[in-house]
């Protein structure tokens, strides 16, 4: 790269990224955007033009609001945002207390046991995420391991209903995204300069007030990327819903899916993509302004 000409090079590398995202987040995005304000039509596609040119040359225009309208005024979606915000946010919550002792306790490992405590971390990355999902499906239900478990050992006289139950998607989401979890907190609290720790210890810190006023507020950066990897997936997750939840479990993933193939509404499927991601963009554009506001940047 330093070879080109005119700084060529590092415009590139600059570049790439947002090549990258003009093509496969930009360009897509005002695609459903477009779709959103469309009338449903009975054609292929099934949506109309945003305008049309009349006989006399005059530009009618035909975008409309209803879509969204509709989303606001139909109890079904609010119900269907609401329960997968919170399902999200508690999947979310949940991965954090379980991933924060992992994370801590493979960042003070040493550096044998690391690697391997790591490797398990993203050993099942190895296979397919439908797999995965699946197989909690078949330990789940009522003659599965789990229950066979239960009642071998007398904690149970009869198969639990475990499957399709809102503890099998709150299950399924942390199995499946704990991972992302684990690395950002262990990456932050890898960095950790352990002699703050024997400081505050040496001037007669509890341990819990050494983690509560040291570990913890360093390791913010971490917390907050694993919630975000964790709750913005989750947010708009269809598989684990669809395998682990039952009839009721309408996230708005499942309800994105039954709009575009089942209803073929898209332009009120386009609009429920649209309000999600509004719903998901704009608290963190919010957030990164804070940050940089404090950082006085």
């Amino acid at each position: 790269m330093a070879d080109i000409p005119g700084g060529w090079g590092r415009r590139l590398v600059i570049g790439a990224p947002y090549l990258w995202l003009t093509l496969f987040f930009l360009v897509p995005f005002i695609l459903v955007l477009k779709i959103s304000f469309s009338e449903p039509i009975m054609a292929q596609p099934p949506y109309g033009p945003l305008w049309e040119i009349d006989a006399n040359g005059q530009t009618e225009v035909k975008a409309t609001t209803d879509n969204f309208a509709f989303l606001v005024e139909d109890p079904f979606y609010k119900d269907a945002y609401f329960k997968a915000l919170k399902t999200a946010f508690f999947s979310t919550l949940m991965a954090l207390l379980i991933g924060y002792p992992m994370a801590y306790g493979i960042a003070r490992a040493s550096a044998t046991w690391r690697n391997t405590m790591l490797m398990l971390v993203v050993l099942p990355f190895w296979t397919s995420f439908l797999i995965r999902v699946y197989s909690w499906k078949v330990l789940l239900q009522g003659n599965g391991p789990v229950n066979g478990l239960l009642m071998y050992f007398g904690f149970i006289d009869e198969p639990m209903q475990i499957l399709y139950t809102d503890f099998a998607i709150y299950l399924g989401i942390v199995y499946s995204y704990l991972p992302f979890m684990v690395l950002p907190l262990y990456a932050a609290l890898e960095r950790l300069d352990l002699a703050l720790n024997e400081a505050a210890a040496d001037l007669g810190a509890p341990p819990w007030r050494v983690f509560a006023s040291i570990t913890l507020p360093l390791s913010l950066p971490g917390i907050i990327a694993g919630c975000g990897l964790v709750f913005i997936p989750a947010v708009g997750e269809f598989v684990i819903p669809e395998m682990l939840g039952g009839p009721d479990a309408a996230m708005i993933g499942r309800v994105l899916w039954n709009e575009f193939f089942a209803n073929r509404d898209w332009p009120v499927a386009s609009a429920v993509a649209v309000a999600m991601l509004v719903f998901l963009v704009v608290p963190i554009m919010l957030f990164q302004r804070y940050e940089a506001r404090a950082e006085g940047r």
